[in-house]
């Protein structure tokens, strides 16, 4: 089973990325994915996730909230899930990962039991 984030990359301010990840091996099509993101000496944060069964999805609500500006999104067809990025500020900077198979908490980690290698996403002011 492999998960195979991509898309990250350096952006301005304001701008948009699209991450994906694909994966193979299995299909996720029953299975919680989320994204998850670390920046530099920072611990790995919640960004979002999204449910198998009606496409409920969930976006972190921190202080520095992606609320509103991050979205979600899956292709069971493809087994490939999306992470649509606008307004990006310096503080998204991060690298970015992709996880599958939740058994708990979507906003929990540990709760993944797949993970992808990470993207670079780099927003300069």
């Amino acid at each position: 089973v492999q998960l195979q984030a991509s898309g990250g990359g350096l952006v301005q301010a304001r701008g948009s990325l699209r991450l994906s990840c694909a994966a193979s091996g299995r299909t996720f099509s029953r299975d919680t994915m989320g994204w998850f993101r670390q920046a530099p000496g920072k611990e790995r944060e919640f960004v979002a996730a999204i449910t198998w069964s009606y496409g409920n999805t969930y976006v972190a609500d921190s202080a520095d909230s992606v609320k509103g500006r991050f979205t979600i999104s899956r292709d069971n067809a493809k087994n490939t899930l999306y992470l649509q990025m606008n307004s990006l500020k310096p503080e998204d900077t991060a690298v970015y990962y992709c996880a599958a198979d939740a058994s708990g908490p979507y906003y929990y980690g540990r709760n993944y039991r797949y993970w992808g290698q990470g993207t670079q996403v780099t927003v300069s002011s």
